[in-house]
């Protein structure tokens, strides 16, 4: 398929995973570039993502240069220790200033630290930062009460919740505390890196109400080192469903792509590999759109 014929079936997408600037990792673009550069796809929102800060306070700083962009740009909170772990008082803030997301914790995840230490590699920061596990269990097995008290903030402003990077069996006791507390948004992702799901646990998720997220970075072959071709991703969206899958980027790290030309590569080898074109826009368009409450 020809390189206009796949913009035009993901003009309009949402990306919800950018990790744009500022940040103490090394990153490519800013907030505002990440956005001006989306335009050019008629990309109509993402997600800024850092797994260090609230980044709904870069966004309103940055208000004046995001005027006249036509890709909008929504921030969220990581509950990672630099801003408290498990802190409701920050989700709070976050979310009563305009976020959209809460992720669970990300590098702080017993997981992630367990796939850190294994050797699995990770960005170094700019600056010295110490990072610490973020337990969202107490000693005696049950969900800690902060857990409940971020959830119930979640449910009244109608944000999505993300799994972050926290293993299966905490993300099944999450998602089934959210869900009973009314949470209607929720999403899993890379389940198959960090986090060691498969396509059946996902369907358990699923079932809760959740949305499973993949990214194109793990499978863009313009990316160094790339995870897996995009048959596995194929594989994973007959799966566990179209209609249940979002495709986001999971870029602005330095020395990668742009997310809008990793769109584009991934995009063209699933429909090369016969996905529908009504399938690709419903996991980068319909779905996302959904998640991040653009279509309530």
């Amino acid at each position: 398929m020809t390189r206009p014929a796949v913009e035009r079936i993901l003009h309009g997408l949402v990306d919800l995973h950018c990790h744009s600037g500022p940040n103490p990792l090394p990153r490519k673009f800013d907030h505002v570039q990440a956005a001006e550069d989306g335009a050019r796809l008629g990309m109509r929102a993402f997600l800024a993502k850092s797994h260090h800060h609230n980044t709904v306070m870069d966004l309103l700083a940055m208000s004046d240069r995001l005027k006249g962009v036509s890709t909008a740009v929504y921030g969220g909170i990581a509950l990672n220790n630099q801003v408290g772990g498990i802190n409701p008082y920050a989700v709070e803030m976050c979310l009563r200033m305009g976020g959209r997301c809460v992720w669970f914790p990300t590098i702080s995840s017993s997981a992630h630290v367990d796939h850190h230490n294994s050797g699995g590699g990770f960005p170094t920061p700019t600056i010295p930062l110490t990072t610490t596990q973020v337990d969202v269990r107490g000693p005696d097995g049950e969900l800690i009460p902060e857990v409940g008290q971020v959830i119930a903030v979640i449910a009244e402003t109608g944000a999505l919740l993300s799994a972050g990077h926290m293993a299966p069996d905490d993300i099944r006791e999450v998602f089934t505390a959210a869900r009973e507390a009314g949470v209607r948004r929720l999403v899993v992702s890379h389940p198959n890196f960090v986090i060691g799901s498969d396509p059946a646990q996902c369907r358990d998720f699923v079932a809760l109400g959740a949305y499973i997220e993949h990214e194109t970075s793990m499978y863009d072959p313009e990316v160094a080192n790339v995870r897996w071709g995009p048959e596995v991703l194929m594989d994973w969206i007959e799966r566990v469903g179209p209609e249940h899958t979002v495709l986001a980027s999971d870029l602005g790290q330095v020395g990668r792509p742009m997310p809008v030309d990793s769109f584009i590569r991934v995009g063209s080898a699933l429909l090369d590999l016969g996905l529908p074109e009504k399938d690709l826009r419903q996991i980068v368009r319909v779905n996302p759109s959904y998640l991040l409450g653009l279509d309530d």
